[in-house]
């Protein structure tokens, strides 16, 4: 499988996210422990966007998290095409990449998570993205859905109700 990973993950499995439970983070420590421990590939982009962001929550020392280690793997494993497939996206003015959907009922989601999106589109198979307590991914899941991005919520219970 196929899977890109936004950053809330790893700092959930890392136990740096206050309002995440003992299930999700457990839930977020399974998903990361799928992706390095199994034949399932971590897709990310060319140009660091996405490496950018996680260097920026997590230790690349690889201690002393979870999410810290699946950083430290990442960076010894990003040119390993069997572990890591790497996408070109295209940057946009404003923060933004050419590969996100230009839709009114996307205007209000995250720019910060525009880049997973991007490589999300970007790559031939349109890989699910992974989210643990990011409740903007719920808000804007049918309009992403409706540009086929499959958000796979590793941690329902963080999600707002009846939304």
């Amino acid at each position: 499988m196929k899977v890109v990973v936004d950053t809330n993950v790893l700092v959930v499995a890392n136990g740096k996210a206050p309002h995440a439970s003992q299930d999700c983070i457990l839930a977020c420590i399974e998903e990361i422990e799928k992706v390095y421990r199994t034949e399932n590939l971590i897709i990310l982009d060319d140009a660091w966007h996405i490496l950018k962001e996680y260097r920026n929550n997590l230790r690349d020392e690889g201690e002393p998290g979870l999410g810290d280690a699946f950083l430290k793997w990442i960076l010894q494993n990003r040119s390993n095409s069997r572990r890591c497939e790497q996408v070109h996206i295209t940057p946009l003015p404003g923060g933004s990449f050419s590969e996100f959907p230009q839709e009114e009922s996307l205007a209000g989601f995250d720019p910060s998570d525009h880049k997973f999106v991007a490589v999300n589109r970007a790559h031939p198979h349109n890989p699910p993205i992974l989210n643990a307590v990011d409740t903007d991914w719920w808000r804007f899941r049918h309009s992403l859905q409706r540009h086929g991005i499959e958000i796979v919520f590793v941690c329902p219970d963080a999600m707002p109700a009846g939304s």
